[in-house]
């Protein structure tokens, strides 16, 4: 089942309220996604563990209801 790309980006935003999220449906089908995320958050953290939070506030609906998710973090400038 696709995941619509505003629960995607709730979800995110959820566990980094600061965040400025991007999301970009790659397929048009609900399961192939692109996401930026820019949090004050990651701060300190290196790009890994910036993945690794993200992929967490998904909650396990990566390979599930999310097959792809190409994912770019940072903090912000």
């Amino acid at each position: 089942m696709p995941m619509a790309s505003a629960d995607l980006e709730a979800m995110i935003l959820e566990a980094f309220p600061d965040a400025i999220v991007e999301i970009q449906d790659l397929a048009g089908d609900g399961d192939h996604y692109a996401a930026k995320v820019v949090s004050a958050a990651f701060a300190g953290m290196s790009r890994v563990n910036q993945q690794r939070a993200v992929y967490a506030a998904l909650k396990g609906k990566m390979g599930g209801e999310l097959h792809a998710l190409q994912l770019t973090t940072g903090t912000p400038a």
